[in-house]
């Protein structure tokens, strides 16, 4: 069970607690990592588990621990009180330490050491120190002997000087550190400050980091102890003095300020040197029509870069780009056509290409289709030639990493400058007739799945206010990178009749669109239509996408909306969907297995939640179980 990345952490431990939990006979935990984190950690998960199993009137007998270390003790950059309490606590508490162990690799039934020793163990934390990412030894930029980056007391790579790096990926040269959390906060200022000063062209300032600092070590029984320089103490009252203080950091980050409407986009002097500022200002006035297009040598550079797939049937592409591109037919084939473009709501160029390439072909898979040929449409900010060379390089090589995996050649497009980022496809694909999924073939006795978790409009309006959490965002992207084309092969095998993707209008815009074309009614279980994390968070504080009251004029269509709005989860039929999943009509008998096949795919959230009945007398077609 890896500690690092942190974000995911949470969902191994809960797993490796319902493991410990649901034993009886003897269970060895392992803590390799005998630094401050994995002594916490060992502590606490001991003291968690003794508390859990005390709630069910068990023993916590079966349960044994160790600690791994390669050092000759732990603790090693603490002072000597500091290690000796906590020896002392992990003896009372019957934790077995093994120093000088130097763990090579784990096995399925423990760990093996680089001295030949084996230490048999059920679960395993891995909490070692923290080492360079793998990408610094091929950047190119200079390191220590440990791998970091190098900086100097400027922050700036000795290496390279446009490149400033803080934190744990870095090491100051003349002042060696142990990797903390507390060094990394203070050289955020510092490194703001020195960014600004670069950009404008004056000297940079030296920053040196603290040589002391307090440090504060859960014993994870509501104790501490607290350490700086040579003295120590512990106790009740320096947990809470612990405690205090961590919550009052997480709350900067959990109680955002609200973002301040029509903010400027002008630069500032700290941001950009006297020649930037006056380039970027020459920029106010700007063409329109054929004017308005980017540079050809910009657009040459930038897509000189890119590697589309390459496909025998495109005649005519950006292998050898011509006025028009020009692609085959094969026989017994139709062409499928859709087109998607959307503004960018997210600041990573590369990640809204992945996006905004997958939403585009969502409509294709919906059809039953595959993707043959894509057309880009860009607009990029007005900017410095060198930044709007860079963001298309960046946003087409995501929208490439999707279309490239979908076997869709890029085979043109179109680029304009604009008051903002935005990005959309023309995308063609190619279906037997006979094979062509439409939104008409509902059928009474199906059932109703949905393969993606709702929620991406109101997370990200959220997200531009500062009221939603990085883990909530981080689900969304990940659901809206997720491709749909298995999602639409697993549904088609499972003979699905009628499909669509879920995208602006909403769950309950699309369905109505598939409910009107078959003539048929529908009734939902709201329970069971699934929503991405931090979406009824949001929603219960009334925050929502600006389409939302536009799709909420669709609830007339409800039999009974009045009752139904009392449901928590009932906003949610009007949220519009960026890069959504697929919404089917399934034979009821095949459902269960097409949701645990979803799964199985990758389509965590796939769930069936409703049923398809034929017409009936009453003009609103959808009723919602209440």
């Amino acid at each position: 069970v890896p500690v690092k990345p942190i974000d995911g952490f949470r969902r191994h431990w809960e797993a490796l607690r319902a493991r410990c939990l649901e034993r009886t006979q003897a269970t060895r935990i392992g803590v390799v990592g005998g630094g401050a984190g994995g002594v916490e950690l060992l502590l606490s998960v001991q003291h968690r588990l003794r508390q859990l199993l005390a709630e069910q009137n068990r023993l916590a007998d079966h349960l044994t621990y160790t600690l791994i270390t390669e050092g000759a003790d732990i603790l090693p950059t603490y002072n000597r009180r500091v290690r000796a309490a906590f020896r002392d606590l992990l003896a009372r508490r019957g934790v077995n330490v093994h120093t000088n162990r130097t763990v090579s690799h784990a096995t399925d039934g423990g760990v093996e050491c680089r001295d030949g020793t084996r230490l048999d163990l059920d679960e395993i934390l891995w909490v070692t120190t923290a080492s360079p990412a793998a990408w610094i030894e091929k950047s190119g930029l200079a390191t220590d002997a440990q791998g970091f980056i190098a900086v100097h007391d400027t922050l700036q790579s000795v290496s390279h000087p446009d490149v400033f790096a803080a934190g744990d990926i870095a090491a100051v040269k003349g002042y060696p550190r142990p990797k903390s959390g507390v060094f990394a906060v203070r050289q955020g200022p510092p490194l703001e400050r020195n960014l600004r000063r670069s950009l404008s062209g004056r000297r940079l300032r030296a920053f040196k980091p603290q040589g002391k600092f307090l440090s504060l070590i859960s014993t994870g029984d509501r104790r501490a102890v607290a350490s700086r320089s040579i003295w120590a103490v512990q106790g009740v009252w320096v947990w809470k003095w612990k405690d205090r203080i961590d919550r009052r950091f997480m709350r900067k980050y959990n109680r955002l300020p609200d973002m301040p409407a029509g903010e400027g986009v002008q630069p500032s002097a700290g941001v950009a040197d006297s020649h930037a500022l006056q380039e970027l200002s020459s920029l106010a006035m700007r063409c329109g029509g054929c004017g308005a297009k980017v540079g050809s040598t910009l657009l040459d550079r930038a897509l000189s870069r890119l590697a589309p797939v390459d496909r025998t049937d495109v005649v005519v592409g950006l292998h050898a780009p011509d006025d028009a591109a020009v692609a085959r037919v094969p026989e017994g084939h139709v062409l499928v056509h859709t087109v998607d473009f959307f503004r960018a709501f997210i600041d990573d160029p590369y990640v809204f290409g992945q996006i905004a390439a997958t939403h585009a072909l969502g409509d294709i898979f919906a059809m039953g289709a595959e993707p043959q040929t894509a057309l880009a449409l860009v607009t990029l900010p007005y900017g410095l030639e060198q930044k709007m060379e860079d963001h298309l390089g960046q946003l087409m090589a995501g929208a490439l990493d999707v279309l490239n995996a979908e076997d869709a050649a890029l085979v043109g497009g179109h680029t304009s400058e604009g008051s903002e980022l935005a990005l959309g496809f023309a995308v063609n694909g190619l279906a037997r007739p006979e094979t062509l999924l439409k939104k008409s073939g509902l059928q009474p006795g199906q059932t109703l799945i949905l393969t993606k978790a709702l929620g991406t409009g109101a997370l990200f309006a959220a997200d531009m206010r500062r009221k939603a959490k990085g883990r909530w965002i981080e689900a969304a992207l990940t659901s809206m990178r997720r491709s749909n084309r298995a999602a639409a092969a697993c549904l088609r095998d499972h003979g699905a009749t009628a499909m669509t993707d879920v995208t602006g209008f909403g769950l309950l815009g699309h369905l109505l669109e598939m409910v009107n074309a078959s003539t048929v009614d529908v009734v939902l279980d709201l329970d069971r239509v699934p929503l991405l994390p931090g979406v009824l968070d949001v929603m219960r504080h009334g925050i929502f996408s600006s389409l939302q009251p536009q799709n909420v004029r669709l609830r007339r269509a409800i039999r009974n909306h009045e009752t139904a709005n009392a449901h928590p989860r009932y906003a949610a039929l009007f949220d519009p969907q960026t890069a959504g999943g697929l919404l089917a009509g399934v034979p009821s008998d095949r459902a269960p297995a097409c949701v645990r096949k979803l799964r199985a795919l990758g389509y965590a959230d796939a769930a069936a939640f409703g049923t398809v009945f034929p017409r009936g007398n009453v003009a609103e077609p959808v009723t919602v179980q209440v």
